[in-house]
């Protein structure tokens, strides 16, 4: 019989598989798209075979696989073919995509376990003090890991030790499998067939006249369980009032006996109640359209104003698809979106519906793969990551709010674009894909208007409802006539006490999270900046904090200058903390939220400021762009955009269609029912072409004028970008690298090379950085050459001594 070989994909950034060989006893098993361990660096771990084949690798003896944890493949021949298409087009690894696409249990690997050589007399042995304490630790605790032991002995450096230790025979190694996926299970309780008979359970009451703690136990249980059906363990112990070795004791004498059945960790939402609104005349058109056109293309774009009514679209295309056995994908580019759209989604389709997101737990991740996997999901609702679970028979790929820089994922690689990647997975497998927004991106807009998607558009808000108000503020003159309160102006504060009077709600919006960007002191211009990154430290007053956004470094607030001893230190700017903290304090009596990424770390923490704004429980809601994302509220009267500058004053191509996305989405939550709503935005600049765009409702003008710029300045979606960035630890050496980069690139006639240069901000995490940007012209052959030519460029950089440790990192259609 032939020998088998498996290249395996390892969850590490190393180009290529390796080269494992099948052993006789798990030739069954061995396909592609399964899970097995394997000898990597002298550790066990877990990887997925790629491919199977009979032609032995030249230079080395592979070494075999050591087993198979599972009877299925966790990944699917579908799933392997996209992930070979990222590695391709992102031009990342197979192992950075395997890291970034399996739940972390599916990726264990092994770990050092430490113990005693039993057949050695320790007493006789001379040993230092970190070794002896070692040895007397292992005496009493058998087995120890890495890092007990550098705890135990207070360092962090034990390899040298831990050698000497083994080559005198004194400590044992071995390495042993992490845990991985376990099924949760919960303990039942039920009476033993001997006691089923009424006469023999008359007895057992007599025999307990003595035990009476037992007794009523017993009869907890017969009320719980009138016909000897098995009851929870942890219901009974709490409804009896009683102890766990009350229990124990009967399960002894016979009379109840212990089982397990598994559950899930997951929330289940009940049976649907298939209620449904019903479509207006507008909807209906819409509705009819996307089927014509699906006839025909593959993509189609549902452009509709903010409350139009595009989710109970979503709702009757994903129920035709459910009708014919198929699975749908919904992707959302928040977590905070999924707390509204899921109960939306299993109000009408129950259990069927599924979701999938980074808050979940490692257990609860596999859960919902496995559930994929079998079909019990048929609608899967869920982040970028949810594009990779192992889809059966795919049919609909709904991504809503598709504009949404979060698509894009940033660090570390993949460098995907769900969006982009989701409509290739649709073309894998002839589903349909519907991308819907209020404000398209300017990529999706012009495929739409040149034939390459289809394209729908609603005009109208559900039930009539008007658009709301957009009104300008003028905070040159606001402030000049002293009609300025802290960060408000008066004309805001008054229609935020008039909606709050008449029992209505309020958003106000604020692009900065924390309390103030930074703190300075007066005397002298000192302000504290990161160590390790090249910016100001964010002021934090709720924690009592200076934080870098960037790295995560923190320090408590100073006092003093560290500079000129002086106390005079003040705050600059404000955030959405210090927003909230102001208008508590003008405004006592209101009930006042705030929904940022430091107001709601938890899983469920998006989900309850939401609920209780729904609920009317918050009066006013301040956010950053969570708010803006897609969320329907029913009270909302005012919306108050508090800094429209900063959102138009980024120096990147991508500035205005920013901040009229921004702008237009978080207008589009007032005045959702009822009444119109009003919209205010504060500003110095009135007269910025992108302000009146969104004050005017200018939606074909505004992208209009964005593509004719796009084009003239060579741009997406009329040439491709990619970004390369380097980085090292020492200054300077990056930016020389990136010089040699461009140098080996040169130009080419399919393509421009743009830079070196430092970005704004040049040093993140303690690394230095430098960029080149490579323009290319808007067609297949020409991004392949690009990409070609730069992989030679970044072998040829790293081939030189003193740029190998330089890391170079492409990012493709960069955000």
């Amino acid at each position: 019989m032939n020998t088998l070989y498996a290249d395996i994909i390892l969850p590490f950034a190393v180009p290529g598989t390796f080269t494992y060989e099948v052993p006789e006893a798990g030739r069954e098993l061995a396909i592609a798209g399964m899970r097995c361990e394997v000898h990597f660096r002298k550790k066990i771990q877990a990887g997925i075979i790629l491919r199977i084949h009979q032609e032995k690798p030249s230079g080395f003896q592979p070494r075999q696989i050591i087993q198979f944890p599972d009877d299925e493949p966790v990944v699917s021949t579908l799933q392997l073919r996209l992930w070979i298409w990222m590695s391709t087009y992102y031009m990342c690894t197979l192992g950075e995509i395997y890291q970034a696409a399996v739940p972390a249990l599916f990726k264990s690997g092994s770990e050092t376990q430490i113990s005693l050589n039993q057949m050695l007399d320790t007493d006789t042995l001379d040993l230092d003090d970190r070794s002896f304490i070692l040895v007397e630790a292992l005496k009493h605790q058998k087995v120890m890991q890495l890092k007990d032991v550098q705890e135990l002995l207070g360092i962090k450096q034990i390899q040298s030790l831990l050698r000497k230790l083994v080559m005198n025979n004194v400590i044992l190694l071995q390495e042993e499998v992490r845990d991985v996926y376990k099924p949760k299970v919960r303990k039942l309780i039920r009476l033993t067939e001997r006691f089923q008979d009424e006469e023999a359970l008359r007895q057992l009451f007599d025999e307990l006249n003595r035990a009476v703690r037992q007794q009523h136990v017993l009869m907890i249980y017969l009320q719980l369980a009138p016909e000897g059906e098995a009851v929870s363990r942890a219901v009974l112990l709490k409804k009896a009032e009683a102890s766990a070795a009350v229990l124990k004791a009967m399960t002894d004498k016979g009379i109840f006996e212990e089982t397990e059945e598994v559950v899930s960790r997951l929330k289940l939402s009940g049976n649907s109640s298939l209620t449904r609104s019903k479509l207006s005349l507008t909807q209906q058109e819409a509705l009819h359209s996307i089927r014509s056109q699906w006839q025909e293309k593959e993509v189609v774009l549902l452009h509709g104003v903010t409350g139009s009514g595009k989710t109970e679209i979503y709702m009757e295309l994903i129920e035709e698809v459910l009708e014919r056995g198929k699975q749908v994908l919904y992707l959302l580019p928040e977590i905070a979106l999924t707390a509204q759209i899921i109960g939306r989604l299993q109000e009408r389709f129950g259990d069927q519906v599924g979701i999938y997101h980074s808050r979940f737990n490692h257990q609860e991740r596999v859960e919902i793969w496995q559930k994929v996997q079998q079909g019990s999901y048929r609608i899967l609702l869920g982040a970028r990551s949810a594009l990779f679970l192992s889809f059966q028979d795919l049919g609909l790929v709904v991504i809503d709010e598709e504009h949404d820089y979060s698509f894009k994922q940033q660090d570390p690689a993949p460098r995907y674009h769900a969006r982009d990647t989701a409509i290739y997975l649709a073309s894998m497998v002839a589903a349909k894909v519907l991308l819907g927004s209020a404000t398209p991106s300017v990529e999706a807009y012009q495929h739409a208007h040149t034939g390459k998607f289809g394209y729908v558009e609603l005009t109208e808000r559900f039930a009539g409802m008007e658009l709301p108000e957009i009104e300008l503020i003028n905070m040159q003159s606001e402030t000049q006539q002293n009609n300025v309160v802290t960060h408000f102006s008066r004309k805001l504060l008054a229609a935020m006490e008039e909606a709050v009077a008449g029992k209505e709600q309020v958003i106000l919006f604020q692009n900065r999270r924390g309390y103030a960007p930074y703190v300075v002191c007066t005397s002298c211009g000192w302000t504290p900046v990161c160590v390790r990154c090249d910016v100001k430290l964010v002021y934090h007053k709720f924690s009592g904090e200076l934080r870098c956004h960037y790295c995560g470094y923190k320090q408590e607030i100073v006092t003093a200058c560290p500079e000129c001893a002086s106390t005079q230190i003040i705050v600059q700017g404000f955030g959405t903390e210090k927003v909230e903290d102001e208008l508590q304090a003008l405004y006592p009596a209101w009930r006042i939220a705030r929904l940022d990424l430091d107001a709601v770390r938890t899983k469920a923490g998006h989900e309850k400021v939401i609920h209780a704004f729904e609920d009317g429980q918050v009066d006013v809601l301040i956010g950053t762009q969570m708010v803006t994302k897609g969320l329907d509220f029913d009270n909302v009267r005012l919306v108050g955009i508090l800094s429209a500058d900063q959102l138009l004053q980024f120096a990147d191509f991508r500035a205005s269609e920013r901040a009229y996305q921004l702008m237009m989405q978080v207008s589009g939550r007032a005045g959702r029912k009822q009444k119109r709503g009003k919209v205010l935005i504060q500003t110095l600049r009135l007269d910025h072409p992108v302000l009146g765009f969104v004050q005017r409702h200018e939606t074909h003008t505004f992208y209009e004028e964005e593509i004719r710029q796009r084009r003239n300045f060579k741009y997406p979606p009329f040439n491709r970008i990619i970004r390369i960035t380097l980085r090292h630890a020492e200054p300077g050496l990056s930016l020389n690298a990136a010089y040699g980069l461009v140098n080996a690139l040169g130009n080419g006639p399919a393509f421009e090379v743009l830079g070196p240069v430092q970005p704004a901000i040049a040093r993140i995490r303690g690394k230095y950085l430098s960029e080149v940007m490579i323009k290319v012209r808007n067609d297949g052959q020409s991004a392949k050459a690009a990409k070609q030519r730069l992989r030679q460029a970044m072998e040829r950089v790293a081939a030189k001594k003193e740029w190998k440790k330089v890391e170079i990192i492409p990012d493709i259609d960069p955000v």
